[in-house]
């Protein structure tokens, strides 16, 4: 009775001082991810108040924690979506963790540096300099809204490939010890097995079990809880590791089309064990000393060096930009909480010293600080790169400009001047342009749409357009796309969404560079609106403004015609 009090005490604190940390966290515009850790690291007896010591409880919770994580992380892996992302997506993503793995391997030795030298060390540090953290760049991604632009669908894609990475290296951890070639594939197919199984019967016993219950919220929990630790029972049968029978449950469930009513109903779970989880790292933190942090920053640099140079190179290679390379690489620049999971199983398998785990997971908390900011000022960064490897001869393509023999102005080659230039290429410019199509295709071939992603420049060539590369942050790139004998300049997004700058400053760049032009810009507050007008914007489009006068107007015109 006393263990299970101990237990019950050991977890409330857990979430108690989780909670805590996480609120100064959020203050701190920091991941929640660190609060926990580091509430952890209080409760522990290495660096705070000893309230957490029973050694049984601690990993109780681990396990509890790590189990209900990996399910959880399996349910977001959705194979079939995977095979959608096509083949340039599939070079990268394995590009980048091969490559990553490979460039550790090969220059860590060289550092000096006194890790590493234990038989698995170097292979585990390679494997989790080459994860990057999914929880925190989504939540940060998702915080800026870019979540949707191309680097940030690459970013993305790169993040599932990793997890699919990680998930075959922890297929073959339980072999490292004895690594001979038959183990290892009779592993893999072991696996391979499970997952034909799991699938199956997800297919055609759990849909219907589901289906039938899908009114209980509490049903759908029970059971998804019920099927990650039957599979875990199984894999640990078959000679796999419990938390690959979790993956792989989640996976099974992923798959099939109620995958995401059972993800909505275990949100609340999920959260609660990756707290645990986390709790539990941050119990057995040992007391930094100066040598593991000045480690621990050498590895950050390392890290960051492998992903600029296995991710931009790639990017551009592909055609998808110079400056989209840097941003996706700049977004991955953070160890995963994949890494700890692994290291975490190597430690168990008694594959890495503790020593190994401090420096890691020292990292990982450094790592995930300074990546807020480099994702909070990505932009900025990127371009500073791409200014930078321009030097070389490296540089996002400019669209090519003709001017035609009477008035200036940009053609087509067909004497025909382009003289309205839509600057950014988002949500109002997307709807514009399809309007424009519909209604007007005369006015096609006097536009200029300019952009910083190329994404969409086959499809508007396509149609007539002229797309030009131009980053609003930066003065010098707007300066050759024309504007000078522009007669019109069309900015359609907001500051919630602009860059590097915002309109204020783009209305003062723009005066400038097309003195003739009439500006035409958007604002998400009718008082910036005015303010913009009275700085000498011809006009400014407020969205909030215009969608609620389509609204009285629709929903009064049906009354009256109701009447």
């Amino acid at each position: 009775m006393h263990g299970e009090e101990s237990l019950l005490t050991d977890i409330g604190l857990s979430i108690i001082f989780a909670t805590v940390l996480s609120h100064i966290a959020r203050v701190a515009k920091q991941p929640l991810i660190l609060g926990y850790i580091i509430g952890g690291a209080l409760l522990g007896k290495e660096m705070g108040f000893s309230l957490v010591t029973n050694e049984a409880s601690i990993e109780l919770i681990s396990e509890i924690g790590l189990i209900l994580l990996l399910f959880i992380i399996g349910l977001e892996i959705n194979l079939a979506e995977l095979a959608k992302m096509g083949k340039a997506m599939f070079l990268l993503g394995t590009l980048q963790f091969t490559l990553s793995v490979a460039f550790v391997y090969g220059f860590f030795p060289l550092l000096g540096l006194p890790i590493g030298g234990e038989k698995f060390d170097l292979l585990y540090i390679a494997v989790a300099l080459s994860l990057s953290s999914t929880l925190i760049v989504v939540k940060l991604l998702q915080d800026k809204v870019e979540i949707n632009t191309l680097s940030g669908k690459l970013t993305v894609g790169v993040l599932v490939f990793q997890d699919i990475w990680a998930i075959l290296f922890m297929g073959v951890q339980p072999n490292l010890n004895s690594p001979e070639v038959l183990k290892i594939l009779a592993s893999i197919g072991i696996i391979v097995l499970l997952i034909i199984f799991s699938f199956t019967v997800s297919r055609y016993i759990l849909a219907p079990l589901y289906k039938a219950c899908a009114s209980s919220s509490e049903l759908v929990l029970l059971t998804s809880i019920m099927w990650c630790f039957a599979i875990c029972g199984i894999a640990g049968e078959a000679g796999l590791s419990k938390e690959m029978g979790a993956l792989v449950a989640g996976m099974s469930i992923a798959a099939f089309p109620y995958g995401a009513d059972v993800i909505s109903k275990l949100i609340g779970i999920r959260d609660f064990f990756v707290t645990l989880f986390f709790v539990a790292l941050g119990l057995k933190v040992p007391m930094p000393s100066v040598e593991v942090v000045a480690i621990s920053f050498a590895i950050i640099v390392l890290m960051l060096v492998v992903r600029i140079l296995t991710v931009a190179p790639i990017i551009i290679a592909l055609k998808k930009g110079v400056r989209t390379g840097f941003l996706t690489g700049l977004n991955l620049a953070q160890i995963s909480e994949f890494s700890l999971v692994i290291l975490a199983l190597g430690a168990g398998f008694g594959h890495v010293t503790g020593k190994l785990q401090a420096v890691i997971l020292t990292s990982t908390i450094i790592a995930s600080i300074l990546s807020t900011y480099i994702i909070l000022f990505n932009h900025q960064i990127a371009a500073a790169l791409a200014r930078f490897v321009a030097k070389f001869g490296i540089h996002d393509e400019v669209a090519e400009v003709k001017t035609t023999g009477e008035g200036g102005g940009h053609g087509h080659g067909d004497g025909q001047v382009r003289d309205i230039i839509v600057l950014g290429y988002f949500r109002i410019a997307r709807a514009f342009i399809s309007y424009l199509e519909d209604l007007s295709p005369s006015l096609i071939k006097r536009i200029i749409i300019a952009d910083y992603n190329p994404a969409f420049k086959d499809e508007l060539t396509s149609k007539g357009f002229q797309w030009a590369y131009a980053d609003l942050a930066h003065p010098e790139s707007l300066s050759h796309i024309g504007l000078h004998d522009a007669s019109m300049v069309v900015c359609t997004i907001s500051d919630s969404f602009l860059k590097g700058t915002n309109n204020t400053r783009l209305l003062s760049t723009l005066t400038k560079l097309a003195p003739n032009a009439k500006i035409i810009l958007t604002s998400d507050e009718p008082d910036d609106a005015k303010k913009l007008v009275v700085d000498g914007a011809q006009k400014v489009i407020v969205p909030g403004i215009i969608t609620g006068e389509f609204l009285y107007d629709y929903i009064a015109g049906g009354m009256r015609k109701g009447a």
